[in-house]
């Protein structure tokens, strides 16, 4: 389906990586450093990793060759109208956790798609309900796994997704950070 296809993740999470080898594809990482993550205030929700997902892959679109088919993505844990992100510090991760403990949240990740010729991208919405979660298990969790290179300061494989999410729905993927099925969709419709 995708041979004629030199496929680039653009991303160097370890999470994505191992999502987009489960697809049984070929690629290369390549990140580029640098591209900035803004996006205008009035974006809401899903609305917000899109468009950085393709602010990401317009970083790359001069590098692009013929043959070659970039992924880009972007994830945030969305709650009460506010984006959160990745943690600055042990503490910022301490406090997010304590926001989204005892409550429900969504995570959404944006992806894009890009040729030299062509351009897909869609965002996946997935909802986490955490039961409440002590100070010590946060301390931690944070103290141990060092979520900082995660959005909402917590990985779902992780032991805080083992002891502290009671519910979710949508895909499971996603709020890893690559809705891998819906992916998959969207490359097998790419070139029709």
């Amino acid at each position: 389906m995708l041979e004629q296809y030199h496929i680039i993740l653009a991303s160097g999470s370890p999470r994505r990586q191992e999502l987009l080898k489960g697809l049984e594809l070929n690629f290369d990482v390549n990140v580029k450093k640098g591209i900035k993550e803004d996006y205008p205030k009035n974006l809401q929700g899903g609305e917000i990793p899109l468009h950085i997902a393709k602010t990401k892959a317009a970083a790359y679109a001069e590098d692009l060759r013929e043959n070659d088919l970039l992924i880009t993505a972007d994830t945030i844990v969305w709650k009460d109208g506010k984006v959160m992100g990745k943690p600055k510090s042990e503490d910022e991760a301490k406090e997010m956790i304590k926001f989204l403990s005892g409550s429900t949240h969504q995570v959404y990740t944006g992806v894009c798609i890009k040729t030299r010729e062509k351009e897909d991208a869609f965002f996946v919405e997935s909802t986490v309900k955490f039961a409440q979660i002590p100070d010590e298990e946060i301390e931690h969790y944070v103290s141990k796994y060092k979520p900082l290179d995660k959005a909402g300061a917590y990985g779902i494989q992780e032991w805080i997704g083992f002891v502290g999410i009671e519910h979710i729905e949508g895909s499971y993927f996603n709020i890893m950070g690559l809705p891998v099925q819906k992916l998959w969709q969207h490359l097998k419709t790419f070139n029709k």
